[in-house]
């Protein structure tokens, strides 16, 4: 699987976790005192984000580090 396509599903993930939170990009890069462009960029795959904004995302999106990582688990079938 490529690169593009982990970071997309990745993103995926976490758009996914947020809404399910119902926060907007912008409540949830105030959460993760990160930029919601940054955010946005997450989502949409093209960012690839480093470990300590992997533990603050998670931590802003109450799953833990695993969890958020998680996405993973159907990567296998593709």
């Amino acid at each position: 699987m490529s690169e593009e396509k982990i970071l997309q599903r990745f993103g995926l993930h976490v758009k996914t976790l947020r809404t399910k939170l119902d926060l907007s990009q912008e409540q949830l890069a105030s959460l993760c005192d990160l930029d919601r462009t940054y955010i946005s960029g997450i989502e949409r795959g093209k960012r690839n984000i480093s470990l300590l904004n992997i533990i603050k995302l998670a931590s802003s999106l109450k799953v833990s580090s695993s969890e958020l990582m998680d996405f993973q688990k159907d990567l296998s079938n593709e």
